[in-house]
């Protein structure tokens, strides 16, 4: 038997309303977060301004489809189809969807760390964002 998953985003588990789509624990991969999130369009302040301060976590965003944009501290960075971000745990960012909506792809992890799931992006997890997640726990 070979270790595989094969998915369609649509038949993956979603969470807060739909607008966040469990995909690492829906494929069931255990050495990086990985989420895809999937805004209205014109989504304004939806998505929270964040950083990661608390748990060092760094992400990577890029969009798949739609447009929007990122705001970090000193520019705001157009999200488009082959637009990638890397983003540092202590630096703040906020995304924000166009006119068509956007959907993007969130990978996170901690550098030098193993990874650890938050519960909330487990299969059936609780649907709270919070800040202070266990130690070596990612929120991707």
């Amino acid at each position: 038997m070979y270790d595989y998953t094969v998915k369609r985003l649509d038949e993956m588990e979603k969470a807060f309303g739909g607008m966040w789509t469990r995909a690492r624990a829906s494929l069931g991969a255990t050495a990086f977060g990985f989420q895809v999130t999937d805004l209205p369009p014109n989504s304004g302040d939806m998505y929270p301004q964040h950083d990661h301060s608390h748990d060092g976590q760094e992400e990577v965003y890029m969009a798949l489809g739609g447009s929007g944009e990122m705001v970090l501290p000193d520019r705001t960075v157009t999200l488009e189809p082959d637009v990638w971000v890397r983003v540092g745990a202590d630096v703040t960012r906020q995304v924000r969807s166009g006119p068509d909506g956007l959907r993007i792809l969130v990978i996170g992890g901690m550098p030098g760390k193993g990874y650890t799931w938050h519960p909330n992006t487990e299969l059936g997890g609780p649907e709270v964002l919070g800040r202070e997640p266990a130690e070596g726990v990612s929120h991707s």
